[in-house]
């Protein structure tokens, strides 16, 4: 016969153990303000001065929630990879599941990911982006390289994605006033001057810098989080409901 005060304490353990986890991070969430910083960071990286202007606090009390907030394993700091004095900080994936509702969606004809050379995370972007919405996409670079990097073809065959342009193509050229820009570099986000568009920016790493298919899997693993997390915020003027490509 079946134990069932043993089945009971062992539920209750695993229960108590997650109830740990989640009265950590609901403890640290509840302040306004750091509910207000972690809302803002759940589809962008930013960095701590844009945190501060957007919250409207002053550096040294934003360090503070800062602290608490990374403390409760909610939110981590990156080096930019183009200016190593400049940090950005962002949500850890997972660690806000079922805490939080949706944030507010977004309205947008298009989401257009760049990058700098446009030759690997910004069509690597691109490429998932058309496996969870149907909201129209495209990809740019500030200085487009002459080709996509091959690593970037090989990682997207590996994940069965499709890149939709061989060659690389410049913001100017492919960028629209109603766009959604969601930069995917570093550099790009911090060189890109003013735009009246709506803008998202996710620090993530440029696997070329490796030069691995092992780094540019890992793009394609970050990318895809991002991505899918993305997706169902962001909505069309015409259509209030994103819809998966058949």
């Amino acid at each position: 016969m079946i134990d069932s005060m043993n089945i009971e304490r062992s539920d209750s353990w695993v229960f108590d153990a997650d109830l740990d986890r989640r009265a950590q991070v609901l403890s640290a969430l509840g302040d306004p303000v750091r509910l207000a910083i972690v809302d803002l960071l759940r589809v962008r990286d930013l960095s701590p001065d844009a945190l501060a202007a957007a919250v409207e606090i002053p550096g040294n009390l934003l360090a503070h929630h800062l602290n608490v907030l990374q403390s409760a394993g909610v939110i981590q700091r990156t080096h930019s990879q183009h200016d190593r004095r400049r940090t950005y900080v962002q949500v850890v994936e997972g660690s806000l599941n079922g805490l939080l509702d949706s944030p507010a969606s977004i309205a947008a004809p298009r989401v257009v990911f760049v990058c700098t050379h446009n030759s690997a995370r910004s069509v690597l972007a691109e490429a998932l982006w058309r496996t969870v919405s149907d909201i129209p996409s495209a990809s740019a670079g500030s200085h487009p390289a002459e080709r996509v990097n091959p690593r970037a073809v090989t990682a997207a065959r590996r994940a069965k994605l499709e890149i939709a342009r061989k060659k690389p193509e410049s913001i100017g050229e492919v960028l629209r006033d109603d766009d959604l820009i969601v930069s995917v570099c570093d550099a790009v986000n911090e060189e890109l001057g003013p735009v009246a568009n709506q803008r998202i920016h996710w620090s993530v790493p440029d696997p070329s810098l490796v030069d691995t298919d092992q780094a540019f899997t890992d793009a394609v693993s970050d990318l895809r989080d991002r991505v899918t997390h993305l997706a169902p915020r962001i909505h069309s003027r015409t259509n209030d409901r994103p819809r998966r490509n058949p």
